[in-house]
């Protein structure tokens, strides 16, 4: 969990508060598609907590508590809050979970995962952004994070299986690793589409016999899911 005092004096407290308002309020208007009417107040708290002006490059710091998406370089984004919050709650994550995250990104959405989990595993295909959030996660003190850089299409397997799998770009289908890491009883939240184009927030559940079920929570739009390049 953060140390707040790694995250030095909270200027943003008061955004913040604003930020999980604005949440609130989008959750309202989205009930009908996504099933939710509210969020757990445990994911509300950790959104509440989690420093998000620490993990934007300084020009972007100002927008840092805006419900938008924010560049964070190398061609990918933070995403905007209200839909961190969203998927998040749809893992209904509990606190002895063991997490895998497809890309760390910045590690905003890392961070607020690992207030709620016991363990959250994280993978960056990236090499700079692997390295500046790795960096992020040892200064405020996350210490049930482990990252690693790498194609996270094929899941992680050595350290499967997991309680919850979160994929934070679009795939164009969904990769068979993940659902096949995932323990029964689990979900896998996914945005799933062509770059650019239609993509659906799929919240999929392996239920105890191991069959999978399938539901479209939302109408998104994300990057897409890079890949290592193929033999």
């Amino acid at each position: 969990m953060v140390n707040p005092e790694a995250a030095g004096p909270d200027a943003y407290a008061l955004q913040r508060k604003a930020m999980v308002g604005t949440i609130e309020s989008i959750v309202h208007e989205t009930a009908a598609e996504t099933g939710r009417s509210q969020l757990q107040k445990r994911v509300l708290t950790a959104m509440d907590k989690v420093p998000r002006h620490l993990f934007v490059p300084p020009d972007q710091r100002a927008f840092s508590y805006a419900n938008r998406p924010l560049p964070i370089g190398n061609g990918q984004t933070i995403s905007q809050p209200f839909m961190v919050a969203l998927m998040t709650d749809l893992l209904d994550l509990k606190a002895t979970d063991r997490v895998l995250e497809i890309g760390t990104g910045c590690g905003y959405q890392t961070a607020v995962l690992a207030e709620l989990a016991r363990e959250v595993f994280t993978i960056e295909i990236v090499p700079p952004l692997a390295t500046e959030a790795a960096a992020r996660f040892a200064e405020l003190n996350f210490r049930n994070v482990t990252a690693r850089t790498g194609d996270g299409y094929a899941g992680w397997h050595e350290r499967a299986p997991f309680d919850a799998i979160i994929v934070t770009a679009a795939a164009t289908e969904v990769p068979p690793a993940l659902t096949g890491q995932l323990k029964p009883g689990g979900k896998l939240v996914i945005p799933v589409g062509h770059a650019w184009g239609s993509q659906s927030l799929l919240v999929i559940e392996k239920d105890t016999n191991g069959s999978l079920s399938t539901r479209n929570a939302l109408g998104v739009r994300f990057v897409p899911l890079t890949r290592e390049k193929q033999q």
